[in-house]
């Protein structure tokens, strides 16, 4: 009698890579989507959704992100100061010429769950301007889009 057994994998006994994207002209909701599924690990055949499994992530050359259509102009990111009168609204394009880490950062974030576990997920995510980067110890691999 042949039986196979399931092993269930845990967080000591994860494996994790560093991954290195260079968003020189990528769509940001594609590079998002990409980086989030590295970031879940959503690309092991060992995924499982209760656990935090993914692997590191460093985007380097952020302001060089595009966006399509109208996006510059008509997409907005709000946020409350938490008094009357308090909601402050900047669009897309000057949050891409004043901080593109965190307009990168923002888009990547939406699509990791909103709980706990994707707070832990969200601390594996780095982002930079230029394409300098102080990770060069953990032997990051250059991760291709297409």
């Amino acid at each position: 009698m042949n039986i196979s057994k399931t092993t269930q994998i845990n967080k000591e006994t994860v494996i994790r890579k560093w991954f290195i994207i260079d968003a020189t002209d990528q769509v940001l909701g594609r590079l998002a989507s990409k980086a989030a599924t590295l970031l879940r690990g959503k690309h092991k055949p060992v995924f499982t959704p209760h656990l935090d499994l993914g692997d590191h992530v460093i985007i380097i050359n952020a302001e060089k992100i595009r966006l399509t259509g109208n996006k510059l102009e008509g997409k907005l990111y709000q946020h409350h100061s938490g008094y009357p009168g308090g909601l402050k609204t900047t669009t897309a394009g000057k949050l891409l010429s004043e901080n593109p880490e965190r307009l990168v950062f923002r888009a990547i974030e939406g699509m990791i769950p909103h709980n706990t576990l994707g707070s832990e997920i969200t601390k594996k995510l780095r982002v930079y301007k230029g394409s300098e980067h102080p990770h060069q110890a953990q032997q990051p691999e250059l991760f291709s889009l297409e």
